[in-house]
């Protein structure tokens, strides 16, 4: 009866600190990983806007993650030729949504923007500058830096 007291209290230990041991190591990468976070010249990212509060975690900040599928990744300085070209492809980032937190962007404004996105605009010869030092380094992923660089506002 003994041996199955501790046989079932040894279980519960190993059990919670196998817990412990996995809580600590999702906790410390994605700790780590957030913290680190670099951008295309590979220094840490910068702020792309906090009036508005752009990227997709609401911090200012391009930063990308799993549940991220648009991958918002470019700091851009939105034109009102940009603005217009999203709208026709059925993103209206010009109109304000309270209801989403998003005040509606003017020419000027930064703002995270997906790749996929950016490159079509590139593509339609409307895409707007960029703030590289707040572009995440997976844009180079997607594009190389020399085109990068010809569209960078610095």
């Amino acid at each position: 009866m003994l041996s199955r007291k501790i046989s079932g209290f040894l279980f519960v230990l190993f059990f919670a600190s196998a817990l412990a041991l996995i809580f600590i190591n999702f906790t410390q990468s994605n700790f780590s990983t957030m913290s680190a976070t670099l951008n295309v010249y590979g220094k840490p990212i910068e702020m792309c806007c906090s009036d508005p509060v752009t990227g997709f975690y609401r911090d200012g900040k391009c930063i990308t993650g799993p549940d991220d599928y648009g991958t918002h990744i470019v700091c851009a300085k939105v034109t009102t030729e940009f603005l217009e070209y999203s709208k026709s492809k059925g993103n209206d980032l010009i109109t304000c949504r309270p209801e989403y937190s998003f005040p509606g962007l003017k020419d000027g404004d930064c703002w995270c923007l997906c790749i996929s996105r950016w490159l079509e605009a590139k593509q339609n010869g409307v895409a707007p500058p960029i703030n590289l030092k707040a572009t995440h380094q997976k844009a180079l992923e997607y594009v190389d830096i020399e085109t990068l660089e010809g569209y960078s506002v610095e």
